[in-house]
């Protein structure tokens, strides 16, 4: 036996609770969401919990891996923490295998965005910015963020246009 086998054991015991942890979120079918409807997403998906769509609420959007872009933004003041899913964990849930998503605004704005960004630069929906949820004046409730100032080249106008704000839908062509 080798003397890294504890270690080993170790890991893998830890890989596998941490997975556990994930599967309820990764079920075929989800739970319809308890509070509020804050995000839709619509057409070619796997994994719908209301008819064939999937609706997520505050408190599930929460439950998905996570991210944190410090940045600023062409629509902000100053350096923000913002916090949310991670978009790429959130496709993965809702089971889609396509390359390009629509994202809509509550006023209808609507943008393509390559899922491949999402992969590629760690995008996150943001529901947060410092801690305290994001209102709808200020951009809220979910706004699609790229980590600017990390990577300075995404500061362009094609990716200015795929940060879509006050996003109320995707749908997956």
């Amino acid at each position: 036996m080798s003397p890294l086998w504890p270690c080993r054991a170790v890991l893998t015991f830890s890989l596998l609770l941490l997975l556990g942890t994930s599967l309820p979120m990764m079920a075929d079918q989800l739970p319809p969401p308890e509070g509020d409807v804050l995000l839709r997403v619509t057409g070619d998906i796997d994994h719908p919990n209301v008819g064939d769509e999937l609706h997520l609420d505050r408190e599930m959007l929460l439950s998905l891996p996570q991210g944190v872009i410090e940045t600023s933004t062409p629509w902000t003041e100053g350096v923000g923490r913002f916090e949310g899913p991670l978009l790429s964990a959130l496709l993965e849930v809702a089971g889609t295998q396509s390359e390009h998503v629509r994202i809509q605004a509550l006023n209808e704005y609507e943008s393509e965005v390559p899922v491949s960004d999402f992969h590629d630069h760690g995008v996150i929906l943001a529901l947060e910015r410092d801690g305290e949820p994001i209102a709808v004046r200020d951009l809220g409730p979910m706004f699609v963020l790229y980590p600017f100032d990390e990577r300075p080249e995404l500061l362009n106008e094609t990716v200015r246009h795929r940060s879509v704000w006050h996003v109320g839908s995707i749908h997956v062509p």
